[in-house]
């Protein structure tokens, strides 16, 4: 995130040396977001840059669910989950990238506009097209996942856990455990 946005300048040369140095030590796993590119597409196109020529060695993940062209509200960005924007950011997002899936696709923010069904069931599809290997949400909690899980299964969640917060110990992880999500 912090490559293209929200500590100061980028620095293209220094982001892409950076991702490589740390595949070069062992890490596999890159994510990255529409959000950080503030809707343009950059940090994406950063990590596609980066990765390439190493692609089938790593794990990509992105997020979708914000709505870039709607004005900033208090409380950020608006969301927007529906079926089509979806496919819209992912159409994107594979392009940015420069590849032809993206491992992980999660969901930024649950939308309360949009039925969490909805939103599995399209990346469902999107997996059948061979576009999206896995879903994950974000900040979900037990309710969401078991609602997404059955109508397609939630891979990983992704979600604020330490010890500052710790909520979700209670409620999240049992139901993340049962349902054998990561």
């Amino acid at each position: 995130m912090g490559m293209t946005m929200a500590y100061g300048a980028g620095d293209e040369p220094g982001g892409i040396a950076t991702i490589r140095r740390a595949y070069e030590l062992g890490v596999t796993l890159f994510d990255t977001a529409e959000l950080y590119g503030m809707g343009t597409g950059s940090n994406e196109q950063l990590l596609g840059r980066a990765l390439r020529g190493i692609r089938d060695d790593v794990v990509i993940a992105t997020k979708f669910g914000f709505d870039m062209d709607a004005p900033q509200n208090a409380d950020g960005y608006a969301l927007n989950s529906r079926p089509e924007h979806i496919r819209e950011v992912t159409e994107n997002s594979l392009r940015h990238l420069g590849t032809d899936r993206i491992d992980v696709l999660y969901q930024h923010r649950v939308d309360p506009d949009v039925p969490i069904e909805d939103v599995a069931g399209t990346i469902g599809e999107l997996i059948a097209e061979g576009k999206v290997r896995y879903l994950g949400l974000s900040e979900a909690g037990p309710d969401i996942l078991r609602r997404a899980h059955a109508v397609h299964p939630v891979s990983v969640l992704q979600t604020e856990y330490s010890v500052f917060e710790r909520a979700v110990e209670a409620d999240v992880l049992p139901v993340v455990r049962e349902l054998g999500i990561g």
